[in-house]
Order: structure tokens, then C-alpha cells, then sequence
């Protein structure tokens, strides 16, 4: 019990914020209105953080690098693979989102929302880059941000043992905004507390029917994806056999990542179930490790999710060609960016709120889905690891890549 305590303390004192600030708006209506400060002082502590977290988190992880013998075919088919697998996993979710509509109940009372006037090549342009250095430093050009942060990130890495201090400055500077990030979110039970008693007390408790709806597509979805996205995976990558070796050393991985709520934490035991399965050590040394980061199939569902109900929120269509192109170029992004920083669902939330020009009122609705579906999530995207380096294995080895290993 004490163990369940302490990995889920997070999300147990942000629920029980949000509930009993839900709560007070349900009693006191438009009276809570004054809480409402409280609130914004904590998005605006998250959006200020996010900037320079998102910038050293991505140079960090690419200046940090070590090119190997074998290494530089394994990072393709790997990025390959977990870039694959996200959009699959992305897909798979529009679909259920256009069959079973979680939009219906919020597109009867939409937000407000600015609409842009700007010619589409001008939104794209703006989307990517930025005139001037000091406007990547606003959260509306994050995905500039994002570029120029690998770039900077892949100048450390060519630099070699000349930008030796520059990438050390790079990897210190991300532990320190990691731990910037965990102080602002010890503040999430009050300043969600408050937005949500706002949320509730102005716009009526009619929000709760939707987050319902949208947690009940989402846990069916991550079931479907977890027994036969998975299995489809693990037969492609070692057919009948690779099937059975993946769900027989499965268990424990899975067991480690909905009882510590961490795919870093289920590093351990995925390596271990690799190994078990004949996956070679040079691609479980580089894919485990590198997938408890970059690769996230949960999160890529979970981003579609709360695209869809952000966008109903505010009365927009999502179902629209560009639109749904953008969501699933943001989905990528967002496995990529959340990866390895302290709650970094929310990072991924504030990104997809940017690209898509929502107000910060968006915020809190998104991240109180994230919140509830964690679990899930973290499930689908610690044990996608495993899979994921089974496929690489495939990939970079050949069909016969199982029996040699397991025999060698």
C-alpha cells in the first residue's frame, strides 16, 4: 500500500484538487470566480517553464549521443520503427474517434476562440520559423523551437571533444529544468484546484460528461492496441514464435509499468524480457533506453484523445484534412518532446495548445484527461519498448534473428 502511495502520490493529490475544486464550483457557482487567479498563476509558471525545458531536454538528449560500430543502422530502422508505431497507434484512434464521437455533448456549449485570419503558407511558415532569435523564446513558436533545438543539439554532437564544456552546459542545464518542472508541479493540486473550480462554477458541470466519454474510448482503445497492436507486432517481427516469446516475458514489464507508473522505471525489466526473447544486446543497449524516451504509443493515443475535446471545447471541426495531418505530425513531436522530463504529458499538451493557436484555457481540460489515463498509458508505452526492439531486430538482422540469438 505505502508502495502505491508513493508512486501514484502525484496523481492521487492532483485528483483530489481537482475534485474539490469541482466541488466548491458546483456549491458556490459564479462565486469562486476569485480563485480564478490562482489558477493562471500556475499555467502561467507552466508555460513559462516549457520553453527552456523543451530546448535543453531535445539538445541534451542529441548532444549526448555516442556513435558506435553497428550504431548508426539500428538509430535508422529504430526511428524508423518508433516513428511507425506512434502514427499507427495515432491512427488507430482517429478512427475510433470518427465511430464512437466524444465530441457530442461539448459542441453544445464552445468556448470562445480568436479565429486567425492569416493566409495558410503565411501559418505554416510562422509555424516552423521565426523572423528574429527572441520570438522562439515565445511558447506560440514552439515548433520553430523545436527545430532549431535539434539543430543545436546535432552541432554539439559534430563538434566532438571542441564542444565538449557546450554539452555538458546542455546536460546540466536539462537536470535543472527537470527539477524546475517538479517544483512548479508540486503547485498542480492548488492551481488545477482552482482553475477547476472555475471551469465549474462558470461553464457548468456538463464538462465531467465528456471527460467520461472521452476516458472510456481511450481505455478501449489502449486494450485494443496493448492485445493486438502488440501481437501484430510481435508476429511480424518473429512470427508464430516471436508471438508466444513476447507475451510470455511480457508480464512482468507490464506489471513493473502500471505499478510504478514510469517507463523509465520498466528499463530494467524490459531488458531482461528482451534478452529472454533473443533480441541482440547491441539493439536492447540502444532501443530499451532510447524508447522509455522517445517512443510513447500510449501517449500518441492519449494526444488524439485530447485534440478532439479541445477542439470540441471551442466549437472547431476535427475531422478536417490538415487538421488531422497536423495531429498526427504533433503526435510524433509530442512522444518525442515528453520523454524523460517529470510529467511531461503536460509538455505535450501546451505544444499541440500552441500549434493550434488555443488560449490557455485549453490547458487544464487536457491535462486532467492526461491525468486519468496515465496508467494506460504508461502500459502501452513502457511495454511498446520491448515490441519495438523486436521489430528493429527484424529489421537489422533478418527473419532468422530469433533462433540465432537464442542459440548463440
Amino acid at each position: 500500500m505505502n508502495d502505491f502511495y508513493k508512486n501514484y502520490k502525484g496523481i492521487i493529490w492532483l485528483l483530489t484538487g481537482i475534485l474539490c475544486g469541482s466541488l466548491a464550483g458546483l456549491l458556490l457557482g459564479k462565486k469562486v470566480e476569485v480563485l480564478k487567479p490562482i489558477g493562471d498563476i500556475f499555467l502561467n509558471l507552466l508555460f513559462t517553464a516549457v520553453i527552456p525545458l523543451v530546448f535543453f531536454a531535445i539538445t541534451s538528449a542529441i548532444a549526448g549521443l555516442e556513435p558506435g560500430k553497428k550504431l548508426g543502422r539500428v538509430m535508422g530502422v529504430m526511428a524508423a520503427v518508433f516513428v511507425g508505431t506512434v502514427l499507427v497507434a495515432a491512427c488507430v484512434t482517429i478512427g475510433a474517434v470518427w465511430l464512437f464521437p466524444i465530441q457530442e455533448q461539448l459542441t453544445r456549449t464552445p468556448l470562445p476562440l480568436e479565429e486567425s485570419q492569416q493566409p495558410v503558407a503565411e501559418q505554416i511558415t510562422q509555424l516552423f520559423t521565426t523572423q528574429e532569435f527572441y520570438q522562439l523564446l515565445s511558447r506560440g513558436n514552439m515548433l520553430a523551437l523545436i527545430i532549431f533545438a535539434v539543430i543545436i543539439g546535432l552541432g554539439a554532437l559534430q563538434s566532438g571533444e571542441k564542444g565538449a564544456a557546450f554539452t555538458r552546459f546542455l546536460l546540466a542545464s536539462n537536470e535543472v529544468f527537470k527539477q524546475v518542472f517538479i517544483i512548479i508541479m508540486k503547485l498542480g493540486p492548488l492551481g488545477l484546484g482552482a482553475y477547476f473550480a472555475y471551469q465549474v462554477g462558470v461553464f457548468g458541470p456538463q464538462l465531467f460528461g465528456a471527460y467520461a466519454r472521452s476516458l472510456g474510448l481511450y481505455y478501449a482503445v489502449g486494450a485494443f492496441y496493448y492485445v493486438f497492436g502488440f501481437s501484430a507486432y510481435a508476429f511480424l517481427a518473429g512470427g508464430a514464435k516471436g508471438f508466444r516469446k513476447f507475451w510470455a516475458n511480457n508480464i512482468i514489464p507490464s506489471a513493473t509499468a502500471v505499478g510504478t507508473c514510469s517507463s523509465i522505471a520498466t528499463i530494467p525489466a524490459n531488458m531482461d524480457a528482451a534478452k529472454k526473447i533473443g533480441i541482440p544486446t547491441v539493439i536492447t543497449n540502444v532501443t530499451i533506453p532510447l524508447g522509455a524516451t522517445l517512443h510513447k504509443d500510449g501517449s500518441s493515443i492519449s494526444s488524439i484523445i485530447k485534440m478532439a475535446v479541445v477542439f470540441a471545447l471551442f466549437g472547431k471541426s476535427f475531422d478536417s484534412a490538415d487538421v488531422i495531418l497536423l495531429a498526427l505530425g504533433m503526435t510524433v513531436l509530442v512522444s518525442l518532446v515528453e520523454g524523460g522530463i517529470p510529467n511531461g504529458g503536460y509538455v505535450g499538451e501546451l505544444l499541440f495548445i500552441a500549434a493550434y493557436g488555443f488560449p490557455a484555457e485549453a490547458l487544464p481540460p487536457a491535462m486532467i484527461i492526461g491525468t486519468l489515463v496515465d496508467p494506460m498509458a504508461t502500459l502501452l508505452n513502457a511495454t511498446g519498448d520491448t515490441v519495438a526492439a523486436m521489430l528493429v531486430a527484424r529489421f537489422t538482422e533478418g527473419k532468422n534473428w530469433m533462433q540465432e540469438n537464442l542459440t548463440s
